[in-house]
């Protein structure tokens, strides 16, 4: 063979080479970005003002999201009409994974109690995960002269129709907890909603509103501080964070019920593969010892649950909610 054949050889099996390696190149880069997500900036939407229980937990999953995800994912809060105006806005969002959102009890509350809340929870979303539970919490501002719930009941009666309680919203946890309180106990009491748990919690602490049912993740740090005194939880067991408050069943008042619940949703449509990553980012957030410790420090029950289980509890709790409504009578606004 002559060295002009061996030349040409040689020649072609470098371009041979170079084709190849340039192929496997393509390939690659083509199969690292193929996941995709997230591209671009992801809006977190909390349908509550800053501070409150979703809002708390919503900050520190997003802040961890964007440290593993190396993209922000940033909180903004769009409160009103007891969650419905943000939830309402979050089901109109694009189904690509730029919108994410997070969303109180109420989220299966406000279907029975507003006539036309602007979304259907089974319709409009996809189940992503549930995070976390805190229980609701009876508190009082401390110039309410009572240490127990049997006092606090003897007070309310000894002053009728000047009392009130304060709570996130109509059609949250803490607003149908209280109505349970007033109609079981026959008590003359009147609820005053505020735009998120924060709101609700400050009134109570200022004393506008002596009387609050509210979750522990926005109370606990003004009852750590003794700026409001807890007088019972309403979960079905004493909360970690509060450990000498009772349980409105100690108290004596077993049927007074009504956890809270945080969880993580995106518009229906969203492409499996990101509700798939989303829930696997999230889980192993909510799973890390420092996030748990976390959570557990602002009162609530780390969960994680999977994207079915979260779907089965948003229909168990749609009717539960429901006939708690019809049978206090509250009628759809």
């Amino acid at each position: 063979m002559s060295s002009i054949d061996r030349g040409g050889i040689k020649r072609r099996s470098l371009l041979e080479a170079g084709t190849a390696a340039l192929v496997t190149l393509v390939s690659t880069q083509g199969s690292l970005a193929e996941p995709g997500y997230p591209l671009r900036p992801v809006h977190v939407i909390v349908p509550f003002a800053p501070g409150g229980g979703a809002d708390i937990l919503a900050r520190q999953i997003s802040w961890k999201l964007s440290e593993r995800l190396g993209q922000q994912f940033y909180v903004q809060n769009i409160a009103g009409a007891s969650g419905n105006l943000g939830t309402a806005r979050a089901a109109r969002a694009a189904p690509d994974g730029s919108t994410i959102l997070f969303v109180f009890g109420s989220f299966v509350i406000s279907p029975s109690l507003f006539a036309n809340p602007g979304f259907d929870p089974k319709r409009d979303f996809a189940p992503v995960t549930l995070a976390a539970t805190t229980p609701t919490v009876l508190v009082v501002n401390p110039s309410i002269p009572t240490h127990t719930v049997g006092e606090l009941i003897d007070h309310i009666r000894a002053n009728t129709g000047n009392l009130n309680f304060a709570h996130g919203g109509m059609g949250t946890q803490g607003h149908l907890v209280g109505e349970q309180f007033r109609l079981v106990l026959n008590l003359d009491l009147v609820n005053v909603p505020f735009g998120g748990a924060a709101p609700a919690t400050a009134s109570v602490v200022a004393g506008h509103t002596p009387i609050g049912f509210i979750s522990l993740a926005a109370v606990y740090p003004q009852v750590n501080e003794g700026r409001l005194r807890a007088l019972a939880v309403t979960g079905p067991a004493r909360a970690g964070a509060l450990p000498e408050v009772p349980t409105m069943s100690e108290a004596g008042f077993p049927d007074i019920v009504g956890d809270s619940w945080v969880g993580v949703l995106v518009p229906t449509g969203t492409p499996e593969k990101i509700i798939t990553l989303l829930h696997r980012e999230i889980v192993a957030v909510i799973n890390e010892a420092e996030t748990k410790a976390r959570l557990m420090t602002l009162g609530y029950n780390p969960v994680a649950s999977t994207p079915d289980e979260f779907a089965q509890l948003i229909g168990a709790e749609l009717q539960l909610w429901k006939d708690v409504i019809r049978r206090a009578n509250i009628k759809p606004r």
